[in-house]
């Protein structure tokens, strides 16, 4: 037998406890290689490209922060990127928004998602992703039927909860809006104008019955093909009625012509819309000086000139050389909710499937940028402010900046 000297047991031990360190080691990088994936489905193609991206920035700022702290341990999170706008549609298509639903249904490792922009998308997308119990948590659609249980046949089929908010509803943006067309604009007569669209629709539904209640003469309601491109037949219908005040629902396909024609024949009126023209293609697309003095919500708090983000505000432009708008604020805020909810379920050592991360996003009460986070037991954001703006042109920033052409005016009279 080969005799061992105390040296050599050393070099022995040594030896051992080096690949013991080394087994450690790989077997913490295996642990850091689970990957989870979170989908993001915004309309990147059409009329709304530009706010898009900003909102999809938002969730990625949180998404890189937190695989880069090695947030929720042992996991990394990857991003799919879909995009519901189209050529065809020249906006969001609540077709290609199915499509992208069964995409990341498909996929098992998709645990949640962010998006839709657009409710179109998000009455599309909801009966597919309930069926799969994969939570989404939307920035900024506010429709209020497809979290309203009087619907939940239709967009929550799989009866529990998947469509989440980080904004509150039209069901309250819309009447606010015509609170403050009544209290403070002391508008009398007004005409409706939306875009066909879901949101558009419901949005100056709900706008024009509460002005009716606050005695607000209605003299008239028109629908508007988005991808038509001469709206001055309307417009000079509405001027020979002669209102004070113009109302539109819907987002900016429609909302750049509306703006500009308007601004040619209807100069001198009150001119207001919700958060679908809360846009940076308001001000780029529409320009000015069309674009001044129109009105608009945000269905959520004005963060973006709270002292309290402004550390966040340029990491936000460092990174992505824009400045971020209210919305690129709650999708970061949509991001946060369903890191924590994956750092919670990969924590109680259960896998970290989408059933147990619909689970805790819905028991979710999260600080975040905006405030405190919790829903409802039908996924509806417990908070219902909406903030009100007025565009007013700054010339020391460029046209398109959202947070200094968006005067901020304060939160809308709730009803």
């Amino acid at each position: 037998m080969t005799q061992i000297t105390r040296r050599s047991a050393g070099r022995l031990i040594a030896g051992a406890a080096a690949i013991t360190a080394i087994g450690a080691r790989v077997s913490s990088v295996h642990a850091a290689d689970k990957e989870v994936t979170v989908g993001i489905n915004l309309p990147f193609t059409g009329a709304d490209a530009e706010s898009a991206t900003r909102i999809k920035n938002g969730a990625v700022l949180a998404i890189d922060d937190a695989n880069a702290k090695g947030e929720v341990k042992g996991y990394k999170i990857n991003i799919m990127l879909l995009d519901d706008g189209t050529a065809t549609a020249g906006q969001y298509d609540p077709a290609q928004a199915a499509t992208n639903a069964r995409k990341m249904a498909s996929d098992r490792s998709v645990v949640a998602a962010v998006g839709p922009q657009m409710s179109g998308s998000g009455k599309a997308m909801a009966p597919i992703l309930s069926q799969a119990d994969l939570a989404i948590i939307t920035p900024s659609s506010t429709n209020p039927d497809i979290t309203d249980p009087k619907f939940a046949a239709q967009y929550k089929p799989g009866g529990k909860a998947i469509y989440f908010r980080t904004v509150t509803t039209d069901a309250y943006q819309g009447p606010n809006m015509a609170n403050y067309f009544a209290e403070t604009l002391k508008a009398k007569a007004l005409f409706v104008l939306d875009d066909s669209g879901a949101y558009g629709v419901g949005i100056a539904d709900a706008f024009q019955a509460q002005a009716q209640k606050k005695g607000i003469k209605i003299i008239g309601r028109d629908r508007l093909d988005p991808k038509a491109a001469d709206y001055s037949t309307v417009m000079t219908k509405i001027k020979s009625l002669n209102p004070d005040s113009l109302y539109y629902g819907g987002v900016m396909q429609a909302g750049v012509k509306v703006v500009k024609q308007s601004y040619d024949i209807l100069p001198n009126i009150i001119k207001a819309g919700g958060d679908g023209v809360y846009a940076p293609e308001l001000l780029s697309g529409a320009g000015f000086p069309a674009a001044e003095g129109w009105y608009a919500t945000n269905a959520s708090p004005h963060m973006t000139e709270d002292a309290s983000v402004e550390n966040w505000m340029k990491r936000y432009n460092d990174k992505f050389g824009m400045s971020p708008d209210d919305y690129a604020i709650t999708s970061y805020d949509a991001a946060l909710v369903i890191i924590d909810a994956i750092k919670k379920v990969a924590a109680s050592g259960k896998p970290v499937t989408r059933e147990a991360v619909r689970d805790a996003i819905q028991n979710t009460s999260l600080n975040t940028l905006q405030g405190q986070v919790k829903f409802d037991e039908n996924g509806d954001l417990v908070s219902k402010v909406v903030s009100i703006f007025q565009v007013k042109r700054d010339t020391r920033y460029p046209a398109d900046d959202m947070v200094h052409n968006f005067r901020y005016i304060g939160v809308a009279p709730q009803t």
